[in-house]
């Protein structure tokens, strides 16, 4: 997708959480993806041939890494883990900074102030690891860091890049408050229905657009609505019957 373009979010149903379903959604994807520590991605990022790069580069989420540290700093108040939640904290103040911007800005303001702080958090990863036993929740934390340094660095060189996964966080909440209230899906077909729904939903709000405001007005119209057309109804360029549009 180009850095320009609408934003859009799209749901794929799977029955289980194995790592097939997620490799044979994303088989024509190529690019760069967000994503959390789920192994199931990881062969999404092997390179076809040896001496190839992967067509799917991985963008680590530093907020999974603030978490562990922040589970353990209320658990324990531990003082090493109050220091790595100090540190992430100073490149979401770059982030701050940073957002709003286009692309090229966000990128020259995260090399300037951002990469000097990657550096130093890495290297001061290394230095408490060697410091606090092996076994322990701090060393998971420090290992789950740095064996993810570079993906979690990749967004200091792309400016259309996120530092964490939370846009797709946000986005897949409305599915876990309502397993609190519903169960099932029904059947197979019943959930990939309801992917198809969550998709079209999650896309008007990305894009400002009320989906029950939008679902009202297009559904009705849809029959009628010429196929080469169909493109005036999308959420980017929807206007409401009687408005005019898009050509």
């Amino acid at each position: 997708m180009e850095a320009n373009a609408p934003p859009a979010a799209v749901y794929y149903y799977s029955p289980d959480r194995k790592g097939e379903h997620p490799v044979g959604h994303l088989a024509s994807f190529a690019g760069h993806l967000h994503a959390d520590g789920y192994a199931g991605f990881n062969p999404l990022y092997a390179p076809a041939k040896s001496n190839e790069p992967a067509k799917v580069q991985e963008v680590a989420c530093m907020a999974h890494v603030r978490r562990k540290f922040f589970d353990i700093h209320a658990a324990t108040a531990s003082p090493i883990a109050g220091e790595a939640i100090k540190q992430i904290a100073a490149l979401y103040g770059v982030e701050a900074e940073a957002r709003g911007h286009p692309p090229d800005q966000r990128k020259a303001i995260r090399q300037a102030k951002a990469t000097p702080l990657m550096a130093a958090f890495q290297a001061w990863l290394e230095q408490q690891l060697t410091r606090i036993p092996k076994g322990g929740d701090l060393a998971v934390a420090i290992r789950y860091a740095l064996t993810r340094f570079t993906a979690l660095s990749r967004y200091l060189e792309d400016g259309t890049l996120e530092i964490d996964n939370n846009i797709a966080e946000r986005a897949i909440r409305g599915l876990a408050v309502g397993r609190k209230n519903w169960l099932f899906a029904g059947s197979d077909t019943g959930g990939q229905r309801a992917a198809a729904i969550y998709s079209l939903i999650e896309t008007a709000k990305l894009n400002d657009i009320d989906p029950e405001a939008w679902l009202a007005d297009i559904l009705p119209r849809i029959d009628d609505h010429p196929n080469k057309r169909l493109h005036e109804l999308l959420p980017w360029n929807w206007k409401p019957a009687g408005v005019g549009t898009t050509v």
